[in-house]
């Protein structure tokens, strides 16, 4: 998964709403790739032109989470196009290492980034990935097994282990 880092704050992006197992998702491209995936509906402003790159990246990213919903994708191929300080960005990196339908704890992550005191740094760089589920933030749980924090909620995080164990 190649990752395009931020260049611009004001860069072109496009948008749209999908309805998924867990709710409306709102994905955000930019020429360059995926952007970020939003909990929930939401109304973003609109480029005055369209990008055909970035609606491809919506395209393809709705396609391999349609496929993720039914069981039939475990790791994505999508390019992204995220920002990040250099320990985000690592934590975020780790996170695709995580096999599907398994889990490993924060402190587990923060020696995957050779950081091994940080696994509260690596829960709140969890918490900013703008990307989750396709960088899979939800597989990392607390060292006790409780499921510690998600930007989605603990709900969506319960979801998408289950359905992962599912398949």
């Amino acid at each position: 998964m190649k990752v395009t880092p931020q260049t611009s704050v004001s860069r072109v992006t496009e948008s749209r709403v999908i309805s998924t197992p867990i709710g409306k998702l709102t994905l955000v491209a930019s020429q360059s790739g995926l952007c970020e995936i939003i909990f929930g509906a939401k109304k973003l402003r609109s480029a005055r032109t369209v990008s055909t790159k970035a609606n491809g990246y919506l395209v393809q990213t709705e396609r391999q989470l349609h496929e993720y919903f039914t069981g039939k994708r475990k790791k994505f191929s999508i390019k992204l196009d995220i920002d990040g300080t250099a320990f985000q960005t690592a934590a975020w990196h780790s996170l695709v290492t995580i096999p599907y339908g398994q889990t490993i704890s924060y402190a587990q992550q923060a020696k995957l980034v050779r950081k091994p005191r940080a696994f509260r740094a690596v829960g709140s760089a969890n918490g900013k990935n703008p990307v989750a589920i396709v960088l899979p933030c939800h597989r990392v749980i607390a060292s006790d097994g409780t499921l510690g924090g998600y930007g989605g909620g603990l709900a969506i995080k319960r979801k998408l282990l289950a359905l992962e164990k599912n398949f």
